[in-house]
């Protein structure tokens, strides 16, 4: 596969000199006259390699830089400059790039740093693949995002499902609990035998135990036939019993005696019977507050929670969002036949600062709504649901401005309004940045790059 490159240069002169220097090379080449255009071409086109200068009119190189790492972190950045200096070097590289290369510079030197970042490139590709690949055979590929805390939470699904331990799932509605219960299922040796989910807020509390146990002919008015229990059906596989909290005392009880003999009694039956099951449950409530209310039973929760695992909030995770959305994106275009090419800037900007109150299933709601309204080949704002589109009061003053008689100095507005609320940020959370960076629906790699940028003093820790 040939490698695609994105030269950005204020300069025509050194944009047509780098790109016949690439395009001798064999590199597909496109080009950009400003950071401002390279957005848009990041936008629209994955690359292997960004080179861009440092130092241009309106936004710099290392904007470009922060933009690309923050749509697709394994695109190679390389950052030329003629203002080179060690502290320059070291900025560039805090913010991940792979190099930087000082104007004029020699042609075999520049040759031998894109060779390098292009390998380096391959290398994270194959690694991708072979994740993938192995992904596709554990079930862990419907689980997409790539931060440490979802990194965390395959370590944890990897080690724990070849074991018959209880787990607990524990997370905010929305975040996948029942897909990490299917993987645990599928990377167990139950693999062959039924994954049986149950709702427990959705099942009628007259109808519940026969739903989990069974009934006998004649149990009650209306029972002509045996029926066989979801538990019974979960025989030698796995139940996952999603939103655990939501069931009443009675039937916690029964539950419990079901934990401890590994075996049913149907209703209306007399005798038990064993079985060969695997129980994981989850829950977007806090069962030890409810045990502490009176709520649920505390041997219940205990014998429950033997192994907990968290699912974090998309908020928790918000450098997935890129690889959530060009996976849904891809899912719908595919679903209904539709040729995608990506997301416009200003609705990829909105969908990456939007707060996703409802987790990963919101944001698949949302993508879902785009493709399937989207005349286009790109999903832009007007594709949005409308309370995204008007946003907050901040959005809509920013909405409403008018542009002066005399005109006015845009960048000098954008950098003031952005001074501003960074630091109100940093004051509400006591000088914090990560608790800043989330409370501005920015990655924590961003906050740091906009502290230095503006020489804002945090005056407190990273925690």
């Amino acid at each position: 596969m040939t490698s695609r490159i994105l030269i950005v240069d204020d300069e025509r002169s050194m944009r047509e000199f780098v790109s016949i220097l690439m395009k001798k090379q064999g590199y597909e080449v496109e080009i950009a006259d400003c950071a401002e255009q390279a957005f848009e071409r990041i936008d629209q086109e994955n690359f292997d390699l960004v080179l861009t200068d440092l130092k241009m009119p309106g936004a710099s190189g290392l904007d470009v830089l922060a933009y690309q790492k923050e749509r697709d972190p394994s695109t190679q950045v390389i950052l030329m400059t003629a203002y080179a200096s060690h502290d320059t070097a070291i900025q560039a590289m805090k913010a991940g790039a792979t190099d930087y290369v000082t104007k004029p510079f020699k042609v075999e030197e520049l040759l031998v740093q894109v060779e390098k970042a292009l390998e380096i490139r391959a290398l994270e590709r194959e690694n991708f693949y072979l994740k993938q690949r192995l992904a596709d055979r554990t079930g862990l590929n419907r689980l997409v995002g790539r931060s440490t805390a979802m990194r965390r939470v395959y370590d944890m699904i990897m080690r724990v499902a070849p074991t018959r331990t209880t787990v607990l799932i524990t997370g905010e509605s929305g975040t996948g609990k029942e897909l990490v219960a299917k993987a645990m299922h599928e990377n167990s040796d139950r693999v062959r035998n039924n994954f049986v989910p149950v709702n427990c807020g959705a099942i009628p509390e007259n109808l519940i135990e026969s739903e989990l146990f069974g009934h006998v002919k004649g149990a009650f008015t209306g029972a002509a036939t045996d029926k066989k229990g979801l538990f019974e059906m979960a025989d030698a596989g796995t139940i996952f019993l999603d939103e655990v909290g939501e069931l009443p005392m009675s039937m916690q009880v029964k539950l419990l005696r079901v934990l401890q003999e590994r075996a049913v009694k149907q209703v209306g039956a007399v005798k038990e019977k064993p079985l060969n099951i695997r129980v994981v449950a989850a829950t977007n409530r806090d069962l030890k507050e409810m045990v502490d209310q009176g709520q649920f039973r505390e041997d219940l929760y205990y014998r429950l929670n033997v192994i907990q695992l968290m699912i974090p909030s998309l908020r928790e995770r918000r450098e997935d969002l890129p690889l959530l959305i060009q996976h849904f994106l891809q899912k719908f275009a595919d679903d209904l036949g539709k040729e995608m090419r990506g997301v416009e800037r200003s609705a990829m900007d909105l969908l990456l600062s939007y707060p996703y109150d409802g987790n990963v299933r919101e944001l698949e709601n949302i993508i879902e709504r785009a493709v399937t309204l989207e005349p286009g080949d790109m999903v832009t704002i007007e594709s949005l649901p409308m309370h995204m589109q008007s946003g907050s009061n901040l959005l809509q003053w920013a909405g409403d401005l008018e542009i002066p008689e005399d005109g006015l100095d845009l960048d000098a507005l954008v950098e003031n309004l952005e001074r501003n609320l960074m630091t109100k940020a940093l004051r509400r959370t006591g000088g914090v940045r990560k608790a800043a960076a989330k409370l501005l629906g920015i990655s924590f790699r961003s906050m740091r790059y906009r502290l230095d940028k503006y020489d804002i003093d945090a005056d407190g820790v990273d925690e």
